[in-house]
């Protein structure tokens, strides 16, 4: 009887400790809306600027352009692969606000 009671006790004591942690039992991630936009916005400018690496993103915010359409955006600093230069691109992700389909998208490079 006591083996059992001290199994349980073991049992109990390993499970409680994994639970604390284990990483993968903690809450879910929370995705913040503008995530899609966000990776649409690495895609396009990866395949845009095939030469250069992503090193940084920051998104600057969400416009709305007309009642039904609104424009998620993005500051994406670039690497040239050889490592000659550094810039950043805004890039502003046009969409539908109540169908959340994909509009279009628009560069603009800067030194800053």
């Amino acid at each position: 009887m006591k083996r059992t009671y001290r199994a349980i006790f073991i049992f109990s004591f390993l499970f409680c400790i994994f639970c604390k942690v284990n990483p993968a039992a903690a809450e879910p991630v929370y995705e913040p809306p503008y995530a899609k936009w966000g990776k649409i916005a690495v895609e396009k400018t990866i395949q845009r600027y095939p030469q250069s690496d992503v090193i940084d993103y920051l998104h600057i915010g969400r416009e709305q352009k007309t009642p039904t359409v609104s424009v998620e955006k993005f500051k994406l600093w670039l690497r040239l692969k050889d490592g000659s230069r550094e810039f950043g691109v805004y890039v502003n992700v046009e969409f539908e606000l109540r169908t959340e389909r994909y509009l279009g998208i628009t560069y603009t490079e800067t030194d800053r």
